[in-house]
């Protein structure tokens, strides 16, 4: 079921992989980014970035008949000595910095927010402890804009957990300064009847790193958009994610890292288990490298598994490239249920079936969970997946 291209430097593109100059493409959204909502038409389902969404669950957040924001979430920060928290008001000049609205849900979301949460970590300033941003939702509907402002050669952890009931549209800014080092975990552990659709934007400065680990376990819908560009050459990026789609959910990916200048690295690595009735993952992976991108080192994969029968995976990576210079790009996809070698091999050596499949899941998600780096986070994500295959095996 795999699909995987390589393209080392030198060579030319074939395949599902496009070569382009001035055309458009599926990574390129059917109206250009702004700020306005008027400039976004009301979606039917019809175009290319909506297509896989159920829009009647969106609670009208994508044709403006969501109920006003009524305080539906909290937002709690807590940080260690030297950062700054502050609360501050649309004319702030770092919100938007890192990225304009490209949908409908993420201009209304940039429209309707009062107050935006800016967290600065000063320049060469290294944290020894992770900031915490608790997003708790109310049981009513919400729009909110995030900041996280990381100094040249400083070095941080933001941890972002979502969790109650809420239907929240929001953008998230990350700006990272040159040198800088900043890694996110963005984690949804909503409750069944919850809905999260948001932007996140990521600026990485010259030669600055930024890594993101998305996790992505609870929630009725959740739509999630982070999209990474450069500010400088040297600069590296790299997004993980895994999630677990249970009965009835709709959780969707759509990456886009725009290689917008040279000799810039990204990585990609996406994973996801699904289980039971009408159980629907969406992973859209857009790579564009520009016409000045030369250098540029990328690659993207998504792995799905499939644990029950009646759930749906829609993958789907795509990768543009506008220049022949390049050090390397390729991008990979399947999709499955477990290998039965790997299950034959542990039942052959007295496990259980149902202890044998729990081990295949495990392994399956431990390289993205190890790249969180907090013991604390990674045990509680261990014991949810740990719930989640209790009502599967």
């Amino acid at each position: 079921m795999a699909e995987a291209q390589n393209i080392p430097a030198g060579s030319t593109t074939a395949g599902s992989i496009a070569v382009a100059a001035e055309s458009t493409v599926a990574t390129r959204m059917s109206a250009p980014p702004s700020y306005d909502v008027a400039d976004f038409p009301v979606p039917h389902g019809r175009e290319e970035e909506w297509r896989f969404t159920p829009l009647e669950r969106l609670r009208g957040l994508h044709d403006g008949t969501a109920v006003a924001a009524d305080g539906g979430v909290t937002v709690e920060v807590t940080a260690p000595e030297g950062v700054t928290v502050e609360t501050v008001g649309r004319d702030d000049a770092r919100i938007g910095a890192a990225g304009v609205p490209v949908d409908r849900v993420a201009a209304q979301a940039y429209a309707s927010f009062e107050k935006a949460s800016v967290v600065s970590v000063p320049k060469e300033t290294v944290l020894t402890e992770p900031v915490r941003i608790s997003v708790h939702g109310t049981g009513g509907t919400a729009y909110a804009h995030q900041v996280v402002e990381v100094g040249a050669f400083a070095e941080a952890v933001v941890v972002i957990d979502h969790t109650g009931d809420a239907v929240l549209a929001a953008n998230t800014d990350f700006l990272i300064g040159d040198g800088a080092k900043l890694t996110v975990v963005s984690v949804q552990d909503w409750d069944d009847r919850a809905v999260h659709v948001a932007q996140q934007n990521a600026l990485v400065g010259r030669d600055a790193s930024f890594k993101s680990v998305v996790v992505t376990f609870g929630g009725d819908l959740v739509r999630l958009h982070p999209r990474v560009q450069y500010g400088g050459p040297g600069g590296e990026a790299e997004l993980f994610g895994l999630y677990f789609t249970d009965q009835g959910q709709h959780q969707e990916h759509r990456l886009l890292v725009d290689h917008n200048a040279p000799h810039c690295k990204s990585n990609v690595a996406y994973k996801g288990a699904l289980q039971g009735t009408d159980a629907h993952a969406v992973w859209i992976g857009d790579v564009v490298i520009r016409v000045q991108a030369e250098g540029t080192d990328t690659y993207e994969l998504n792995r799905n598994l499939v644990l029950t029968d009646g759930a749906r995976v829609d993958s789907v990576p795509n990768l543009e490239i506008e220049t022949g210079e390049i050090a390397g790009a390729g991008h990979a996809s399947a999709t499955g249920r477990f290998d039965d070698e790997q299950l034959f091999y542990l039942m052959a050596r007295g496990i259980p079936e149902t202890e044998a499949r729990r081990l295949v899941v495990r392994g399956f998600f431990a390289e993205l969970v190890q790249q969180i780096g907090l013991p604390d986070v990674e045990e509680r994500l261990l014991a949810t997946i740990e719930t989640e295959l209790e009502a599967s095996v």
